[in-house]
C-alpha cells in the first residue's frame, strides 16, 4: 500500500502552492476544504495527507522549492533536532538529522544557489537509494533504479537534472521533477565519480575502469568523448576518484588512486592526449577533491592533510597537516576563512580557520566514520554524510536561517 504523499498529483505549475501545503502553509485552506480528492493536479491534502510537523523549537519554515512527488511508496522521516535551541541555552552547532537511508553516505551535493536564495540537496549511498532533498533538509523523493551501491551523485545548475554512479556498471541521468531516469549510459566496472555541466547538457564520468568519459545528452546514444593521458590507454593509472566539470575555463578535473589530480581541456575532444594540459602529484593517496562554490579553489583531502589549491594557476595556496586521514573537506564560499573536515577514523565534524590551521569547533553527534561533508552555496550551512547512514545539516553561524529558530 502506497503512501498518502504518493497520491499526491504533480503539477509544475502549483509547485509552490502544493510547497506551501506541505509545509503548513495552508492549513486554513485544508481544514475549510470540502473535497479531499487528488484525481487533479489542483486538488488539496486532506490533513491525514500531511506529514508530520516539525519539532517545537522551530517556527514555520519558509516556502519550499518543490512538494514531494509520487516517485517512492515510502516516507523517510522529516529532519529532527538533537537538542532544544533557546535564547538562554544555544548550542554552538545543534544539527538538523536528516534519516531515510540505510547504509553508509560516501557522497553529499548541493546545488547552485537559485534565484530565490534556495538550493538543493542530493546524497548518494550504499543502499543504492540516491535522495533529493530541499535546503532545510525535507525530504523530497528517492531516485529508485540502481542496482548497487551509488558511489556520487550530482545536480546541474537549477537542480532540474541530476547525475548517478553506481557499482552496478552504471551511470544514471534523472528528472528530478518526476524522478525518472532521462537516460542510462553502461560501463565495464562501477563507476565512482560523476558530474554535469550547468545546463545539464553533458555528464563525466570515471571510476574503475580508469577512464574519464564526457557523454553528450542531447546524441545519448553516440559513443563518449574518452580523454588519455600521454603514454597512456587511460586517463589515470588508477581508479578515478573524483570528477569535476570546470565550467569558466571548459576544463575537466579528475583526481585518482594514483595520488594525481588532471586537467582536461574540453574543447580538444577525446580520444587522443593532445586534451591532457596539466597535473599535480601528491606525496599521499587523494582521499576527496572538491570545487568550492563562486571560486577557483579546490579542497583537497589527502592523507592527513587538508589541501587549497587555485585551479587557474595550478598551485596549492594553503595546507595544514592534521592528526587523522581528511576523508572530506570543504571551504567556505564567499567568504573562504574557514574549512570543515570528516574522517574515516571517528565520528567527529571539525571547523577550522582557513589561514591559521587552528581548530575553532570540534562538533559531535554521528555514530561512524563522517564519509563526506560540505558546505551550502550560500555558506550559511554544511551536511556531513557517515557511516550511520545520516546526514546532519550543521549551521556556520547560530542565527535565524531555516528551520533554526533562535527568537524568544
Amino acid at each position: 500500500m502506497s503512501h498518502p504523499c504518493c497520491d499526491i498529483a504533480w503539477n509544475r505549475v502549483d509547485v509552490r502552492r502544493a510547497a506551501r501545503i506541505r509545509s503548513g502553509w495552508l492549513d486554513t485552506a485544508l481544514s475549510t476544504s470540502t473535497s479531499t480528492s487528488t484525481s487533479t493536479s489542483t486538488s488539496l491534502f486532506s490533513q491525514s495527507h500531511l506529514p508530520p510537523r516539525c519539532p517545537t523549537p522551530f517556527t514555520t519554515p519558509q516556502p519550499l522549492v518543490r512538494a514531494a512527488p509520487a516517485w517512492t511508496s515510502s516516507l523517510p522521516p522529516r529532519p529532527s533536532t538533537m537538542a532544544s535551541t533557546t535564547r538562554t541555552q544555544v548550542p554552538k552547532s545543534t544539527p538538523l538529522v536528516c534519516s531515510g537511508h540505510t547504509r553508509p553516505i560516501p557522497s553529499i551535493s548541493f546545488s547552485s544557489l537559485q534565484p530565490d536564495g534556495q538550493y538543493m540537496i542530493i546524497s548518494a549511498c550504499k543502499d543504492g537509494k540516491p535522495m533529493l532533498r530541499d535546503w532545510m533538509g525535507d525530504w523530497i523523493g528517492t531516485f529508485l533504479g540502481h542496482k548497487g551501491a551509488v558511489w556520487s551523485a550530482k545536480l546541474n545548475q537549477d537542480a532540474s537534472l541530476a547525475v548517478t554512479g553506481s557499482a552496478d556498471f552504471s551511470a544514471k541521468v534523472w528528472d528530478t521533477f518526476s524522478g525518472d531516469v532521462v537516460h542510462t549510459f553502461q560501463h565495464d566496472h562501477i563507476v565512482r565519480a560523476v558530474d554535469i555541466s550547468p545546463s545539464g547538457s553533458h555528464i563525466f564520468t570515471g571510476g574503475m575502469e580508469k577512464k574519464l568519459r564526457r557523454y553528450n545528452l542531447s546524441r545519448p546514444d553516440e559513443q563518449p568523448d574518452q580523454f588519455v593521458a600521454p603514454g597512456s590507454t587511460t586517463a589515470h593509472e588508477g581508479m578515478i576518484k573524483s570528477v569535476i566539470w570546470d565550467e569558466p575555463h571548459r576544463l575537466i578535473i579528475s583526481a585518482g588512486d594514483d595520488k594525481r589530480i588532471r586537467w582536461w581541456d574540453a574543447r580538444q575532444g577525446g580520444g587522443s592526449s593532445g586534451s591532457f594540459v596539466s597535473e599535480l602529484e601528491f606525496p599521499e593517496g587523494l582521499l576527496s577533491v572538491e570545487r568550492s562554490f563562486g571560486s577557483d579553489w579546490l579542497s583537497v583531502g589527502s592523507g592527513k592533510k587538508a589541501i587549497f589549491l587555485d585551479t587557474d594557476t595550478r598551485e596549492i595556496i594553503f595546507q595544514h597537516a592534521l592528526t587523522y586521514p581528511v576523508s572530506s573537506c570543504s571551504l567556505a564560499p564567499r567568504t573562504r576563512d574557514r574549512f570543515v573536515t570528516g574522517s574515516a577514523n571517528d565520528g567527529w565534524v571539525r571547523v577550522y580557520d582557513a589561514i591559521s590551521g587552528e581548530m575553532k569547533e570540534e562538533n559531535k553527534g554521528h555514530h561512524g566514520p563522517v564519509h563526506s561533508i560540505a558546505f551550502s552555496p550560500d555558506g550559511e550551512l554544511y551536511a556531513s554524510g557517515s557511516e550511520d547512514g545520516t546526514i546532519r545539516l550543521w549551521q556556520t553561524t547560530p542565527k535565524n536561517y531555516g528551520l533554526w529558530r533562535y527568537d524568544a
